[in-house]
C-alpha cells in the first residue's frame, strides 16, 4: 500500500465495487463532472463497471482510496494514459460523499505524484478539472501543480458546456511531503 498522511492507496478489492459504483457512478450529476464519457446505466458487478480492473492493462494504475486509520473506503484514485515513452500520466480520482471536505483529495494527489514520480519514474504528471472544481484546484496546487491553461467550453456537463482547467507538474518541480510514501 502507498501512504499519505491521512490515506492509503491499495488494489481495487471485489468488495470496493458496489460501495463505489453506489456513491460514486449512480450520482448521475457527480459522474457527468467527473468523466469524459456520458453517464450511462450499469448493472452493479457488471465487467463493464468503470471500477473494474483490467490487472493485464498497462496505461491505467487504478486505486482504491482507504483512511490509514481503520482502513475505510473513502474512494477512488487513477493514475491513467500512462505514457511510458513521453513519461507522462494524467491524476484522476473521486471521493465518496461522506468523505470530502476532509483533505483526502490533497492527500491523494501528494500520493499518487510520489507513486508517479518515484516509483514509476515519470517526468510529468497532469490534471484536467472543471474550472469551478475548486476542491480539486486547491489540492493540485497544494502539491504544486501550476495552472497552464483553460480549455473553454471543451466539457458536455447536464446540458451546457463548461471550461476544463489544465494543470501539470515536472519531476524536478515536485516537492514530495517526507510523511508520504
Amino acid at each position: 500500500m502507498l501512504r499519505g498522511n491521512k490515506v492509503g492507496l491499495r488494489a481495487r478489492h471485489e468488495d470496493d465495487m458496489p460501495v463505489l459504483h453506489a456513491e460514486l457512478h449512480d450520482d448521475v450529476a457527480n459522474q457527468a463532472r467527473s468523466d469524459t464519457r456520458p453517464w450511462r446505466p450499469i448493472t452493479p458487478g457488471s465487467k463493464e463497471s468503470p471500477f473494474a480492473v483490467d490487472d493485464k492493462e498497462q496505461r491505467h494504475a487504478t486505486f482504491s482510496v482507504v483512511e490509514l486509520e481503520g482502513g475505510t473506503l473513502v474512494g477512488d484514485a487513477v493514475l491513467w494514459n500512462i505514457d511510458q515513452h513521453n513519461r507522462s500520466a494524467h491524476i484522476g480520482l473521486g471521493l465518496l460523499p461522506t468523505s470530502r471536505g476532509k483533505g483526502y483529495g490533497t492527500d491523494v494527489v501528494g500520493v499518487l505524484c510520489h507513486y508517479g514520480f518515484v516509483v514509476r519514474g515519470l517526468h510529468r504528471l497532469q490534471i484536467e478539472t472543471l474550472a469551478d472544481n475548486a476542491a480539486m484546484l486547491r489540492s493540485a496546487e497544494r502539491n504544486g501543480f501550476v495552472r497552464e491553461g483553460v480549455l473553454c467550453s471543451s466539457a458536455w456537463v447536464m446540458g451546457e458546456f463548461v471550461d476544463e482547467v489544465l494543470l501539470g507538474l515536472l519531476a524536478r518541480d515536485w516537492k514530495p511531503d517526507p510523511a508520504s510514501s
